[in-house]
């Protein structure tokens, strides 16, 4: 294998465009571009174009077995994440895949059992916010006990705005048999992936979905779920595409301290200098007086911190494409493992079935009954095939 990784991909449309133009720009210094495929005729004009010295296909089978690639990153509609993850890997070839994973988890576990029986090659999946040094900084927090143990989470995540032209573009989008859902496996999957990498995965799950809510789509564009961590801890999860204004909060409560991030960007750490039951059992009806008049002196009991990074364009994304790389080339450890993408397909999949049914939901729901009610939906919509 050369020095540099020649990463194959696969798609060249919104995604795939940005890591060409990453790599080109040299901000991937371990990557090269190996070849491009896409089945659209345009999109491989435009790749003879900006990278005359790269090889184009028009179909990803062909490019991977030219010989022109070591790895792929797979830049296509959500379903065919798993389908072309396999065949990659099959060929002794790496394989990125792009968020989600996939559409539901038996496709998914599918993947993973694969990529499973193939040890000697890589495999991760493009969660670039784990490479976001905010909420690097925020799971060490968390991990290191740093606010106790946890007792309550939430995010509001509804800046994902999008108005009724963007669901018009593409005939695939917003559709349970071209896309898969709405803004649970095309917008959030970013937040489902960081909520539970930081706060731990749930054991059940309630939710209220809206379809079609406030855009003359098929699928969800409103969505409230309640989590159970299975220990008295409880989550909220609020997302939606109609909210022009937009909040990003994302809250963590501790039983020695609390995280609130606003807009992915600045973090308030406070850090109680006892457990907070330690504190109340040591006041008297006169601190509680002090406290009720403002008299108390807040910082005798916690320290707060705020932290800030400054993220440039594409940083996270070429991050993750050069750890990748170094995972290839020298086994630096992955940000990212693939196999962790079934976590927020799972949530993702918990939340629409909650929804189907109006009732609670464990995690280790009947996949069965899941694939079984989404293929429902894909022979109601009628314009695409059903799903195994």
């Amino acid at each position: 294998m050369s020095k540099k990784l020649r990463l194959g991909i696969i798609g060249l449309g919104q995604q795939g465009g940005m890591y060409a133009k990453l790599i080109a720009e040299g901000k991937v210094p371990n990557t090269v571009i190996g070849a491009i495929a896409d089945t659209d005729s345009a999109k491989r004009d435009l790749a003879g174009e900006n990278y005359p010295d790269v090889h184009v296909y028009d179909d990803y089978v062909t490019m991977l077995d030219s010989g022109d690639v070591d790895a792929v990153v797979t830049c296509v509609p959500h379903y065919l994440h798993p389908e072309i993850g396999i065949a990659a890997l099959k060929r002794d070839i790496h394989a990125l895949v792009e968020k989600p994973a996939g559409v539901y988890t038996k496709q998914v576990k599918e993947l993973n059992e694969f990529a499973a029986s193939k040890p000697e090659l890589s495999f991760g999946i493009m969660f670039n916010q784990r490479n976001n040094p905010l909420y690097k900084r925020l799971k060490e927090i968390v991990d290191n006990g740093e606010i106790g143990n946890i007792l309550r989470t939430n995010w509001i995540i509804t800046t994902w705005w999008r108005p009724q032209g963007y669901y018009d573009s593409s005939a695939w989008r917003a559709t349970w048999g071209g896309e898969g859902g709405g803004v649970l496996v095309n917008q959030a999957p970013h937040q489902l992936d960081l909520w539970q990498w930081i706060c731990g995965v749930p054991k059940s799950v309630f939710s209220k979905v809206s379809y079609g809510f406030r855009r003359d789509i098929a699928v969800e564009d409103e969505v409230t779920a309640i989590v159970d961590y299975g220990n008295g801890a409880t989550g909220t999860f609020v997302t939606a595409t109609h909210d022009m204004a937009g909040t990003d909060r994302f809250e963590i409560l501790g039983d020695q301290g609390k995280i609130v991030v606003e807009g992915s960007k600045t973090a308030t750490v406070t850090r109680l200098k006892k457990p907070e039951r330690e504190l109340s059992k040591g006041m008297d009806m006169s601190d509680v007086m002090r406290l009720f008049t403002g008299q108390l002196n807040m910082d005798d009991y916690l320290t707060t911190e705020v932290i800030e990074f400054d993220s440039q364009w594409g940083a996270q994304h070429a991050g993750v494409l050069e750890n990748f790389a170094a995972n290839v080339l020298d086994g630096t450890p992955l940000l990212a493992p693939g196999s962790d993408g079934i976590n927020g397909v799972r949530l993702a999949n918990a939340i629409h079935l909650s929804s189907w049914k109006g009732e609670e939901v464990g995690l280790d729901f009947d996949e069965d009954e899941f694939l079984s009610l989404l293929n429902k939906r894909i022979r109601e919509e009628g314009k695409y095939p059903e799903r195994a």
